[in-house]
């Protein structure tokens, strides 16, 4: 069994556009969680937030990391804050190996600026939410398994990173000793 590629991190890092890469480079089938919760729903991200709260929202991430996590050989790009719950952090780490993906606020400004729907940033000082959002989150990306700054890297040149980590700790495993 081919355990999943997790891609977490914050918005704008790349997730979705890398993971989209990854996956046709690995030949792997790629999911986004938040088009899931959105499908499960029938209403986009920013529809839930407003019309049913965070609360539900996460819930509901809950559920689809759950079957997700039932299934192997993905590339999955997860949702910015699916991190902050203990119980969904155990459930990546245990199915799959986690590659947080980071950039500076400001790139991440720029990169997500035209966006309306990233609930999260629809405040006054969209780059004093971020980083915010960033400090509060850090602990919990601190958990990933290995982490890329993309700031000044094209997505290609991300994907080849992730592509030769991912290669370079499945090396490392096949030469591991038996233990006795």
């Amino acid at each position: 069994m081919d355990k999943n590629i997790y891609l977490v991190g914050f918005m704008g890092t790349g997730k979705t556009t890398v993971g989209q890469l990854l996956s046709s480079q690995l030949r792997r089938e790629f999911v986004e969680t938040d088009d899931l919760i959105e499908e499960k729903e029938g209403i986009s991200i920013s529809d839930i937030f407003s019309k049913k709260g965070e609360a539900h929202f996460r819930k509901v991430e809950k559920e689809v990391l759950k079957e997700v996590a039932q299934l192997d050989n993905l590339i999955v790009s997860c949702g910015g804050g699916i991190v902050i719950d203990s119980e969904n952090l155990s459930i990546l780490k245990e199915t799959g190996i986690i590659v947080c993906l980071e950039a500076n606020p400001s790139t991440i400004y720029e990169r997500t600026k035209k966006y309306t729907h990233r609930p999260l940033l629809s405040v006054s000082n969209p780059i004093k939410k971020i980083k915010e959002l960033i400090k509060m989150r850090e602990c919990y990306y601190r958990k990933a398994h290995f982490f890329v700054d993309t700031s000044r890297l094209t997505p290609k040149e991300v994907t080849d990173k992730i592509v030769a980590i991912l290669k370079e700790a499945d090396d490392r495993e096949s030469k591991k000793k038996p233990d006795c």
